[in-house]
């Protein structure tokens, strides 16, 4: 069975990312309704909740008049609407975090989907001692505190001793301010408590700010005093660059690399109808040296080079001679790197959602707020998930989760799903994401076959096949899937057709 056939028969089960603490859920094609109730919803967020009032004003009208003059008239689906609306806010307001989206990951400002974030535990890939007794960290991201502290503790405990320090910040996509601040202040004086950044909010629903003062803090170990360099690039995005800017404003590191992405404005994410969500920024950091921040113009390091070189550049301005600039072949010793093991009681956390969604009962009480509503805001696509993927058959670690938790792979009876789970500062899950989920074998796939075949005669019509294809949003490509899949013409699909590729 070919990609899209799997992906078609799967389409019942597919499911993405929609909120940061959210469950997933498929989406269906929009009609004009849908797309001007979302126009609606957004614009309300944009007067109500964004940092900048008369950006937000302008931003919501420029929405508002494009869906009058038709510009959003034939976009059916979800992923080009929301590009398309991301588009136009930028236009307005040229905030690369202010977006529209779509279940599954986007870039910022409607741009392409990055890569895959590496795997990390706590935003931790690594750490490694390199030749001339040089520490190297890389760091992909900013989780929430819980999860990033013990991780940054042990990396930065491993190469304390070092005569010099390099964090890789080049895959960094952003996350919490609070992560930011305690990495900084490793490199700061523990004596003297220092303000890194203020952090001016938007009081929501109303035109009155708040000022949050973001300090540092004390940690287990001190790296200050010593080299450090910070490894910077085009993707190095929001909490990344937060990182690198105040490295560069309190001059405790030198940058090498390329200009970052320019993404400063911290926010939040909403729904606004039909599966989709806006991320709107209701904040912006002021730095406590510049008094400004990087937004709109990213982080210029001091040495410029190539993404790919900025590793060897380093090295060659701390008196080595590498022969590349490739991690693996450099590490004289690994001394940081992410777990094997699962977080104890996490699995049994991630079966009891599990089997409560099937059940149509969700398990609330180990929800925080965030979960539980978007679990009862979804309640009956879950058990309509539930029902076609059948009983939950084995459910196995694979790695700690990019933003803190354990991702698992779910056997069921019809097919696999990658899951992962993580927990709040509360103890409670936070976050749970299923999905895609694909029939793996002939016996999987045949069941997948027998669960559209609606009536068991082992053919598919055109009403079973359109059912499917409604819940996946391609209906509107119904006729012509149809064509291809049904080789001898009768008006109907049998299983080995359903083998072929549509197109």
């Amino acid at each position: 069975m070919t990609t899209l056939t799997r992906t078609l028969a799967a389409g019942l089960l597919a499911v993405a990312t929609l909120l940061p603490a959210a469950r997933a859920q498929t989406l269906a094609p929009l009609d004009d309704a849908a797309r001007a109730a979302v126009v609606a919803k957004a614009a309300d967020s944009l007067r109500n909740r964004y940092i900048f009032l008369d950006v937000g004003e302008t931003a919501a009208a420029k929405i508002e008049a494009q869906l009058a003059a038709g510009a959003y008239a034939d976009l059916t689906q979800p992923r080009a609407f929301a590009e398309k609306l991301t588009a136009d806010l930028y236009s307005v307001a040229t905030d690369k975090h202010l977006r529209i989206m779509a279940p599954g990951p986007a870039g910022p400002a409607g741009g392409a989907p990055p890569p895959p974030p590496p795997k990390s535990e706590g935003g931790v890939v690594r750490a490694d001692r390199l030749p001339g007794d040089i520490g190297y960290i890389e760091i992909s991201g900013f989780p929430q505190p819980g999860a990033f502290r013990p991780a940054i503790d042990k990396a930065m405990a491993s190469i304390g001793d070092t005569k010099a320090l390099i964090i890789d910040n080049r895959r960094n996509g952003g996350g919490s301010p609070d992560s930011v601040a305690y990495l900084v202040s490793f490199f700061l004086d523990p004596a003297k408590p220092m303000k890194i950044n203020d952090f001016v909010n938007r009081t929501p629903n109303t035109k009155d700010f708040t000022t949050r003062a973001q300090m540092s803090v004390t940690t287990p170990t001190s790296y200050r005093g010593k080299p450090v360099y910070v490894l910077t690039s085009a993707r190095t995005f929001s909490g990344g660059e937060e990182f690198a800017y105040d490295m560069q404003a309190f001059k405790l590191g030198t940058l090498v690399g390329e200009t970052t992405g320019g993404g400063a404005n911290p926010g939040g994410t909403s729904p606004v109808g039909s599966g989709l969500a806006i991320f709107l920024p209701g904040g912006r950091p002021v730095n406590a040296v510049t008094g400004t921040n990087w937004e709109g113009v990213g982080v210029i390091p001091e040495i410029k080079t190539p993404v790919d070189d900025a590793l060897k550049v380093t090295l060659e301005k701390l008196g080595q001679k590498p022969a590349s600039g490739d991690i693996a072949a450099l590490s004289v010793a690994k001394l940081f790197e992410p777990r094997s093991t699962a977080t104890p009681g996490l699995d049994a956390l991630a079966r009891r959602i599990l089997e409560g969604d099937a059940k149509g009962e969700p398990a609330l009480d180990i929800m925080g707020p965030g979960l539980a509503q978007a679990a009862q805001a979804q309640h009956d696509s879950l058990i309509k998930l539930h029902a076609r993927l059948g009983p939950l058959k084995s459910l196995a670690f694979q790695s700690p989760g990019p933003g803190g938790g354990d991702a698992y792979l779910g056997v069921f009876t019809y097919g696999s799903s990658n899951i992962s789970i993580s927990l709040g500062a509360d103890g409670k899950v936070a976050g749970f994401f299923i999905g895609p989920v694909l029939p793996q074998t002939t016996e999987q796939r045949n069941a997948a076959f027998k669960t559209i075949d609606l009536d068991a005669d082992g053919k598919l019509d055109k009403p079973e096949y359109k059912t499917m294809l409604t819940t996946i949003g391609y209906a509107e490509r119904m006729d012509n899937f149809f064509a291809q899949l049904d080789a001898d013409k009768d008006g109907l699909i049998t299983a080995k057709e359903f083998e072929t590729d549509p197109q």
